[in-house]
């Protein structure tokens, strides 16, 4: 096969949403590197990413705009990928933005297989296109570490009794990337189980943490019982993951009672039932979570 064949190969197997048979178009041992993977993809890897492609955009594709074969046989490919972003991506909920991502590929070929691929797009373009927020700021100053969040309600104003709090420290990126994988699927299960009220993932540096607010102490123990929860502390507590973790349940001392804001006259005031009636006499806004 020449070179662009090769290619053209490739491509068809992307359009065709297969990740066996992308893998397929590699030689033994061939690698795959974009700006998200964080170190070349080789073998199952490659089948593992291209599915969470997948997952996050259902209807992806790629549009080839040029392509061209350089003197040692590496074809560069510019293309148009288009998708939308209906299925988890990053750890993150879908945000149903559609996206039309340009960006290239330098693609070597060895025989009728691809010995390596390397791509290039502006991940800037992409998260801007998903309708996400883009951060400028430095890892770390002195002993302040900078990061990000991730908050979880569905309304419940329960009073907590009990936090389930984790932090675990760790090596990499590509560990965070992980872990942040394992917290999106955490989150998922939670909301499905009796007495969970909230939750606030947070990454600061290489440091990241996770506070959870339960209706009793006895709430956060279905978490053991199997899952994604168990899946992440198999992964922890295995070999070459990690610098140090810690789990925890936290039982309030005191919760004082939650205070809202009369859109009336503009007092705070002490929210404790339903159906509250502020001091100016007017009715107070539906109580706010607690967490």
């Amino acid at each position: 096969m020449e070179p662009l064949e090769v290619a053209q190969a490739y491509f068809d197997a992307w359009n065709l949403q297969d990740p066996a048979e992308i893998a397929a178009t590699f030689a033994p041992g061939g690698t795959y590197n974009d700006p998200t993977t964080g170190q070349p993809l080789s073998g199952q890897a490659i089948v593992e990413h291209t599915s969470g492609l997948f997952t996050a955009f259902p209807d992806l594709s790629f549009e080839i705009v040029s392509a061209g074969v350089t003197g040692d046989g590496t074809v560069g490919a510019q293309w148009l990928m288009r998708g939308t972003n209906s299925g988890s991506f990053g750890g993150g909920p879908p945000t149903g933005q559609t996206v039309e991502l340009p960006g290239a590929d330098f693609i070597v070929v060895d025989g009728d297989k691809i010995r390596s691929v390397q791509g290039y797009f502006g991940q800037r373009t992409l998260v801007e296109q998903l309708g996400l927020q883009v951060i400028v700021q430095p890892y770390s100053i002195g002993p302040i570490s900078f990061g990000s969040s991730v908050y979880v309600n569905q309304g419940d104003c329960s009073k907590p009794g009990a936090f389930s709090i984790t932090s675990i420290s760790l090596h990499s990126d590509e560990e965070a990337q992980e872990v942040s994988g394992f917290g999106a699927r955490i989150l998922r299960e939670m909301t499905q189980m009796p007495g969970f009220i909230s939750a606030v993932i947070a990454r600061a540096g290489l440091r990241m943490f996770t506070i959870s607010a339960w209706e009793d102490v006895e709430s956060p123990k279905q978490l053991l019982r199997g899952g994604a929860h168990k899946e992440a502390m198999d992964r922890v507590l295995g070999p070459d993951f990690a610098t140090g973790f810690m789990t925890s349940v936290w039982v309030p001392d005191r919760i004082n009672p939650m205070w809202v804001r009369c859109p009336h006259c503009d007092r705070m005031v002490v929210h404790s039932g339903k159906d509250e009636k502020c001091q100016c006499g007017q009715t107070l806004p539906e109580n706010i979570p607690y967490w």
